[in-house]
């Protein structure tokens, strides 16, 4: 990736909504080359345009980060991870556990059902240990390009 696509990239990072040609002219591109690249950009899986939300503000009122150990191949389980609606995030990692995952749910009832009858219930996965949220302090994606 070259210098202005990462330019391009942090331009969106500080309004999604920015439009092309004024892009163009702080990165010092035509609207169209800017177009072409945010394209391609999304195109590749470098990176996504949407609306970030607070869950807890439009009636998600549970979220909770869940450790996995799984007994067997990790990348099945986080596929199969990954299909369920509720999950926004899914990691294979190194250490404790396998996968740690981010689930969004309405109430408890509805995350006791996700760890309970549809996590545990895949055959690889051995153990979950749950971290629910409190208060969401701080959600950002701007990390930039660095």
């Amino acid at each position: 990736m070259d210098a202005l696509s990462k330019a391009i990239i942090e331009q969106l990072q500080q309004d999604g909504r920015r439009p092309y040609a004024s892009i163009g002219k702080a990165v010092g591109l035509s609207e169209a080359a800017v177009r072409q690249r945010v394209q391609k950009l999304i195109d590749a899986g470098v990176m996504q345009i949407v609306a970030v939300t607070d869950p807890l503000t439009i009636g998600f009122k549970r979220q909770a980060m869940i450790g996995i150990r799984c007994a067997g191949d990790v990348e099945p389980v986080a596929d199969e991870l990954a299909a369920m609606p509720e999950v926004d995030y899914v990691v294979i990692t190194a250490g404790s556990f396998d996968l740690i995952v981010e689930v969004v749910c309405e109430d408890d009832d509805q995350l006791l059902e996700i760890i309970s009858k549809r996590i545990r219930a895949i055959p690889e996965v051995s153990s979950t240990e749950s971290f629910v949220y409190l208060r969401l302090r701080k959600q950002t994606y701007s990390w930039g390009t660095r």
